[in-house]
C-alpha cells in the first residue's frame, strides 16, 4: 500500500512548456465537470482541499498537477462536456488534451471517472475510444457508489461496462469519496501501475 507522507500543488497549466520538469512519473484523471475528479483526489490523498472542488462544472480548464511523497504526480486534466463552457474554451480542450496524451512521456495511465449513477455519456464513450486510439493504459473508476443502493451496483456496472466496451464488470472499480469505498482498491491498482514501494522508490 502507498502510505501517503506528501502532497502539494504544483502547477497549473495550459502550454506544454508549462508542465513540471521533474521527469516523476504522472496518472491523469479524466471525466466529465462535476463527476467528482477533485473528491476522488482529496480523498486518494487525505487532504480535504488540496484539489479545489468547484460549484461551477466546467471552470477548471487547466491541467492541474499535485506531487505525491515527492514519487509521482496526480494529473487533473480539464472536465469535458459541459455545455455552458465557452466555445473557445472548448475548442482548446481538444488540442491540449491530445498534446498532453500523446507527447507526455512521465505518463503512465489515465484513470477515467464516471458517475456510478448514470449511463455513460457521448463524451465519456468518445474519451474511452481516443484513450484506445492513443494506446494509453486506461483504468474506469465509478464515482459516488454511496449515492446507490448495494443492491443495484451491478446493474449500474453492467451499464457502464456495455456503454465504454469493457469486457468484464471486476475491470470498473466502484468508489465513494464519501465513504472510502474502492480507495483501498484504487491504492493498490496506482501502487501496481506506478511500480513504487512504500518509500516512494521504484521497485527493482
Amino acid at each position: 500500500m502507498i502510505v501517503i507522507k506528501k502532497a502539494e500543488y504544483v502547477a497549473s497549466a495550459v502550454k506544454y512548456e508549462q508542465y513540471p520538469v521533474d521527469g516523476l512519473p504522472e496518472i491523469a484523471m479524466a471525466g466529465r465537470s462535476n463527476v467528482g475528479k477533485s473528491s476522488l483526489i482529496n480523498s486518494f490523498l487525505g487532504r480535504r482541499n488540496l484539489a479545489r472542488t468547484g460549484n461551477t462544472p466546467g471552470k477548471t480548464q487547466t491541467l492541474n498537477f499535485y506531487r505525491v511523497n515527492d514519487a509521482w504526480f496526480f494529473v487533473d486534466l480539464p472536465g469535458y462536456g459541459y455545455a455552458k463552457v465557452a466555445k473557445t474554451v472548448n475548442a482548446q480542450w481538444g488540442p491540449m488534451m491530445e498534446n498532453y496524451l500523446k507527447k507526455r512521456e512521465p505518463l503512465r495511465a489515465v484513470i477515467q471517472i464516471v458517475d456510478i449513477r448514470h449511463a455513460p455519456s457521448v463524451e465519456d464513450v468518445e474519451m474511452q475510444q481516443w484513450l484506445r486510439t492513443m494506446e494509453v493504459p486506461t483504468m474506469v473508476v465509478a464515482t459516488k457508489v454511496d449515492k446507490i443502493s448495494r443492491g443495484q451496483l451491478p446493474k449500474h456496472l453492467k451499464v457502464i461496462a456495455n456503454a465504454l466496451e469493457i469486457p468484464d464488470v471486476s475491470l470498473i472499480l466502484p468508489f465513494s469519496a464519501q465513504t472510502g469505498v474502492g480507495k483501498k482498491e484504487l491504492n493498490e491498482a496506482i501502487e501496481e501501475i506506478l511500480g513504487l514501494d512504500l518509500g516512494g522508490t521504484e521497485k527493482a
